[in-house]
């Protein structure tokens, strides 16, 4: 047999391999910031352009339904990396002794 890229193993074990393999997309989670009466609108823009990297208008449309709405959906991520989110903006928050809550749920 002559040399085959798949390095001496047949073609049809691959194809058996590759079959096998039963992959599922993961969960996905908003991450929610919730509207109080004291954070101010111009730390909540400032949280969404640090943490969430949106540009300033996007920023601010968000910033606006929080307010205006009662909640503003920041990003849908996976379970780790919201969970991660939720935990900076409340670090963030405290630190600058503002109330923000900032919750996930399953998108």
């Amino acid at each position: 047999m002559p040399d085959h890229p798949t390095n001496g193993i047949k073609t049809d074990e691959f194809t058996r391999a590759d079959t096998d393999i039963d992959l599922t997309e993961p969960k996905m989670y908003k991450v929610i910031l919730h509207n109080d009466h004291y954070t101010t609108m111009d730390f909540v823009v400032e949280v969404l352009v640090s943490l969430f990297r949106k540009p300033a208008a996007e920023a601010t449309k968000i910033m606006l339904d929080v307010h205006k709405k009662g909640k503003g959906i920041c990003g849908v991520y996976t379970y780790d990396i919201a969970a991660t989110r939720v935990a900076q903006v409340h670090h963030l928050a405290a630190k600058r002794e503002f109330p923000l809550k900032c919750s996930l749920e399953e998108a």
